[in-house]
Order: structure tokens, then C-alpha cells, then sequence
């Protein structure tokens, strides 16, 4: 194991690199003539990785402002399968007036590191980078090779990021097997004080879907039976207003049976909710993964307040369970009927089991650090990378490990105002990943 004094010298660094990302707005809306920051995270972080004697490929994988940075630090078996360790460098916005501090301050404050990807995901590069120049530093050769991406354009679903790479340079990922990287690890706390860690492997499916309907177009002072504004907004609603059938799948009656062992609570199926409400703040997560859901974010109709315009479209960000989708579009057709056109983009669910020598590192690693802790599996109700690099055959978790304070929402705090991460939980899990790649 690393010597005490050099690991923590790296999980300061971890700290001091998490602010000064923070400080590079990276912010990702999805339009191509807004970003801000990409670019200079990238050549940031490639600039850290080759100070230390990396070797590094940078690709642009979308135009001048879209970047991504590999590099691979060998490992003694370069026979074994490698791990990969992702993480994005882009962020959302944040409006700064509804924040407490500026959201691209970095600040250090409170015992917090404050700003927008401070969870999402600059902690995690930050504990990563660390780590990958404290090993070039110190010659520490781990078991197998360590294949490092920080990569673009995750926020809006990786088209010019991980999806890009897989699909136009899968060589940089050669020998991968498996892969860790965000929301997963960080810690709940349970009954009697006892610390679960929540190890990601499995994530539901995204659909950003398109409704657009068609009507007559025609003066706002007439009648109108055929108004497209009109049908839109009862479809929407319909939609909005619906409850998908309940579906436990493995890893979320895994998770609830390893809370029952730890806490003694039910979970029946007759009131999942209700039960499931007993986890916190961290229920709002894991209820999202008993059914599939569907939640209207924007309506685009109209361009005058006196014409009905003859389309109009909306916003759904739908999530679907593993093995779901077909129900779902059943489900969907029965909602909406025949003259709701229907557009989306489409990413496909992850999923994994909870066993093997690498999750038997993470409990080990988490373990060490924490004597007395658990690791549960659990589904996430969103989407990472990990949706693309599945197609090269990597088996993915979530493994950014933190340890919480009890009665921090964490949950909340991804997109949220004031996202902030403690200090003290980013030197553990920087404490926690050299454990984990030193021996896995």
C-alpha cells in the first residue's frame, strides 16, 4: 500500500484539483454555439497528466471546442484485462442568483468544496487525475493496466463524448474489460449509524422524447375544433399524470434485501413507496427505479398571441427499466393514440450483477477505510457513459466512493443549487480508489 504521508499529499491535490475544475465553466446545454468551457478543461487536464510523463491522445471529436483526453499507465499483468476509469468534464447550468456562493467559484469553504460538477462529476476527475499523477510520480506500476478518459459532452448525451469515441476510436479502449466512474460509492447511513455504501450496476434506459402534434392553423378569435396547442397540452397531461406498473428487477430487490439485513425493514410490494420512503433523502433515487417514467420539461408552440398555430411540440424525458421498453411503447401507444408523432433519441439501459473479484476490491477498499461499512448494489434512475462503453463489451459500476455526512441530501444536490461536496469525503475516496487500483 501506499506510504500514509504520499496518499495524503495526493487527497489534498484532489481537493485543490476538484476546486480549479470547478473554476472552468463547462457548462453543456446542448446547443453546440453555447459551450463555454470544454476545451480548457481538457487542456487542462491533459496538461496535469502530461507535466507527470504521460503519454496522452487528445481528440477532437465534434469541432474546435469539443475535446477528450486518454491516457494509459501500464500495469504489471499486461495480460489481464484493463480498467478503464471515465469521467466528464462537461457540466449544466446554474443560475448564480439562486446560489448561495458564485457555481464556477471552486470555492473551499465550510468544510465544502462549492460549485457546479462539485458531484457532477468533478469530483470524481478531480480524486482521479490526482491519483493518476501521484502513481507516474512515485512509479507505482498497479496490477493491471489503468486506462484514464475524461471525455465531452456526457450532459447531453455523450453524441460528441464517449458515444463519439466508442464508435470512431475503439482502439483507445483495447484490453478494457470493466470500468468504474460516477454515482456510485458514496455512502447512506443507516439504522443504528451503520454506513452502506451504494456500488452502481445498473442504470435505467433514457428516452428524450419529441411529441408533435398537428391541428389547423387559424385566428385566436374563431372557434376551433382542430387546435393543436390544445391536444398537445391533454396529451401532455395525460402523460404527465401517469403511473407505469410497478417492476422490481435484480438489482433493486437486491438492494432492498441488503437494507432489510441491515435495518430489519419490509419492503411489500403492496407499499413499496411508503417503505422505500424510510431511505431519506436517497428515497427520491431509488424510488425512481421501481417503475418506468415519463415527465413532460418543455412545451414549444405558437409564435403570436392571437394565431393557433398549426404544430406544437413537447419535451419528455422518459427513463425505462431494463427489459421495460416494449411495454413501455405499448403503454405509450395506448396514452397517446395515433396522432401524436413520436421523435426521440434513444440510450439503452445498463446492467451488471453484484459479484466478482472487482466488486470484491471495492468492499475491501471501502472496508478499509471505513471498518464496520457495507456495499449494497443499486439501480441509478439516470444515465452516465457507461451506456456507451457497454457496447465494447465493459462490464460498468458506479464507483466514486464518498464518505456523507448523514443529513447531507446528496441526492439533491446533482443539477441542484448549491452542489458542493465535503472535503473530508473527497480525501477518502481518494484514500479508497488507491486501495481499489492497487488491487484490482
Amino acid at each position: 500500500m501506499t506510504e500514509p504521508n504520499l496518499i495524503e499529499t495526493a487527497a489534498d491535490e484532489a481537493v485543490t484539483l476538484t476546486s480549479e475544475l470547478i473554476r472552468i465553466d463547462t457548462t453543456n446545454t446542448g446547443d453546440s454555439s453555447t459551450l463555454v468551457g470544454e476545451r480548457e478543461a481538457a487542456e487542462y487536464v491533459a496538461e496535469k497528466l502530461t507535466e507527470v510523463g504521460y503519454e496522452v491522445t487528445y481528440v477532437e471529436s465534434g469541432g474546435k471546442d469539443r475535446h477528450n483526453v486518454i491516457a494509459r499507465l501500464p500495469g504489471a499483468d499486461s495480460r489481464r484485462g484493463a480498467l478503464l476509469i471515465h469521467g466528464h468534464l462537461d457540466v449544466v447550468p446554474a443560475d448564480a442568483s439562486e446560489w448561495s456562493v458564485h457555481p464556477f467559484s471552486g470555492a473551499i469553504q465550510d468544510g465544502y468544496v462549492w460549485g457546479r460538477g462539485a458531484v457532477d462529476m468533478k469530483d470524481m476527475v478531480g480524486m482521479t487525475l490526482a491519483l493518476a499523477r501521484h502513481y507516474k510520480r512515485n512509479n507505482i506500476v498497479p496490477p493491471r493496466d489503468l486506462v484514464f478518459a475524461f471525455v465531452a459532452d456526457e450532459e447531453a448525451g455523450g453524441k460528441f463524448g464517449a458515444q463519439w469515441l466508442v464508435d470512431n476510436r475503439p482502439e483507445l479502449f483495447e484490453g478494457v474489460t470493466e470500468a468504474i466512474s460516477e454515482v456510485g460509492g458514496f455512502s447512506i447511513t443507516l439504522k443504528d449509524n451503520v454506513r452502506a455504501y451504494l456500488i452502481e450496476t445498473a442504470e435505467k434506459g433514457i428516452r428524450w422524447m419529441k411529441l408533435r402534434v398537428r391541428g389547423t392553423a387559424g385566428h385566436g378569435s374563431m372557434i376551433h375544433r382542430d387546435n393543436a396547442v390544445t391536444k398537445l397540452s391533454e396529451a401532455v397531461a395525460k402523460l404527465g399524470n401517469h403511473r407505469f406498473p410497478l417492476v422490481l428487477t435484480d438489482s433493486v430487490r437486491e438492494f432492498l434485501a441488503g437494507v432489510t439485513d441491515i435495518t430489519g425493514w419490509d419492503f411489500p410490494e403492496d407499499d413499496i413507496d411508503g417503505a422505500v420512503a424510510k431511505l431519506g433523502n436517497i428515497s427520491r433515487m431509488i424510488g425512481a427505479t421501481l417503475r418506468d417514467t415519463a415527465n413532460p420539461t418543455m412545451l414549444t408552440a405558437g409564435y403570436k398571441s392571437n394565431v393557433i398555430p398549426s404544430t406544437a411540440e413537447a419535451a419528455v424525458d422518459c427513463r425505462i427499466l431494463p427489459g421495460r421498453l416494449e411495454a413501455f411503447d405499448r403503454e405509450l401507444d395506448e396514452l397517446l393514440g395515433p396522432d401524436i408523432e413520436r421523435e426521440w433519441m434513444e440510450l439503452p439501459p445498463v446492467e451488471t450483477t453484484f459479484d466478482g473479484a472487482l466488486v470484491d476490491a471495492m468492499t475491501a477498499a471501502v472496508v478499509a477505510e471505513d471498518p464496520g461499512a457495507r456495499t449494497l448494489p443499486y439501480m441509478l434512475s439516470g444515465g452516465t457513459d457507461a451506456k456507451a462503453f457497454q457496447k465494447l463489451g465493459i462490464r460498468n459500476f458506479g464507483f466514486a466512493p464518498l464518505q456523507l455526512p448523514a443529513d447531507l441530501d446528496f441526492s439533491g444536490l446533482f443539477h441542484g443549487v448549491d452542489e458542493r461536496v465535503p472535503v473530508e469525503a473527497l480525501k477518502f475516496g481518494t484514500r479508497v480508489l488507491d486501495r481499489f487500483f492497487r488491487a484490482s
